[in-house]
């Protein structure tokens, strides 16, 4: 599997004027304030000439198209920046963007079709249904049997993610996902070691185990609000496991079409074998974020890390490099 090669570009001018999308009106606003803040930062210290313009309410076009900008470094998490719509904007307005195509944004930000795409081409991924009632909700959770996550299908950052070990639970659960959008995962759920893989135009990077507080899982709070959540860079494992594990996230990448940079969620779980949650197609780039962890221990600063992401804004077949990784 080769990886596409690398538009390198040396000097910050020939960036041109770059927009950097930050903010935005999804549930996941704050988390990118702070992405694009990181960023903005960055790029400006290695001499790029970059400026935050918040996607919030209307008019985002007219500002994109008075600000004469080149190009877009898309830092917006959630509905908007991830699914697709902002894309398909900036490919009408012809400004070339960062990251995936806008098909293979809006196939990643959709859960279940990210998991039927997954199951179809033979990618480990847990058992799931897809449930728009409460009714569904509880017979999908007798189907699959407890424990089980429930989270919005359409939803980033941990955000209305739930675990349900007893009926009683559930509805609850289900509520705080609905909050989010009208369709939701319920998955069966695996207990074991959480693992993140990334990767930077084409590159798989080191993993990153998460090690959240004991009797925790992975949610909203212990990955942006607890300072007891760890995260192993080097991770742990074998050479040749984690080499594994990065062919099965190099698969889920491709199989989405995924170019440009991304970040896989996988689990093993206490048999040793491995599941594919899902594919983030903007990651975040806070000060808990986990791929500038990866891409540092790769020797990548997290400027330089900054600097290849807009680089991807020069790919302008994004589908076939997709398929390349």
């Amino acid at each position: 599997m080769t990886a596409p090669a690398r538009h390198q570009v040396l000097d910050a001018a020939d960036f041109g004027r770059v927009a950097l999308l930050l903010g935005g009106d999804s549930a996941e606003r704050e988390i990118s304030l702070l992405t694009g803040k990181a960023v903005v930062d960055a790029l400006l210290s290695k001499g790029v000439q970059v400026e935050p313009v918040d996607a919030i309410g209307r008019g985002l076009a007219e500002r994109l198209l008075q600000g004469g900008y080149d190009r877009v470094f898309n830092a917006l998490h959630g509905a908007g920046g991830e699914d697709g719509v902002v894309s398909g904007l900036l490919q009408v307005l012809d400004l070339p963007c960062t990251g995936s195509s806008h098909a293979a944004l809006t196939l990643s930000m959709d859960k279940h079709f990210s998991k039927l795409a997954f199951a179809f081409s033979g990618i480990p991924t847990p058992a799931w249904r897809l449930a728009r009632s409460l009714p569904e909700a509880r017979a999908s959770s007798r189907e699959l049997g407890l424990p089980v996550g429930l989270k919005p299908n359409n939803q980033g950052s941990s955000l209305g993610i739930s675990r349900v070990d007893l009926p009683v639970e559930l509805d609850a659960a289900y509520r705080d996902a609905a909050r989010y959008g009208s369709e939701v995962i319920v998955e069966s759920w695996i207990e074991g070691g959480e693992y993140t893989a990334s990767m930077l135009q084409g590159e798989m990077l080191p993993l990153v185990q998460i090690v959240p507080p004991e009797g925790d899982f992975y949610d909203f709070h212990t990955k942006y609000e607890s300072a007891s959540t760890r995260y192993l860079c080097p991770c742990g494992l074998a050479p040749d496991r984690e080499a594994e594990i990065n062919r099965h996230a190099q698969a889920a990448i491709r199989e989405l079409r995924v170019s440009g940079w991304a970040r896989v969620d996988l689990m093993l779980d206490s048999r040793r074998d491995l599941w594919v949650l899902e594919v983030n197609t903007v990651p975040g780039m806070t000060s808990h974020s986990l791929v500038p962890m990866a891409a540092a221990e790769a020797g990548i600063s997290f400027g330089e890390l900054c600097w290849r992401v807009l680089e991807t804004s020069f790919d302008r077949d994004s589908s076939s490099s997709g398929e390349a990784q």
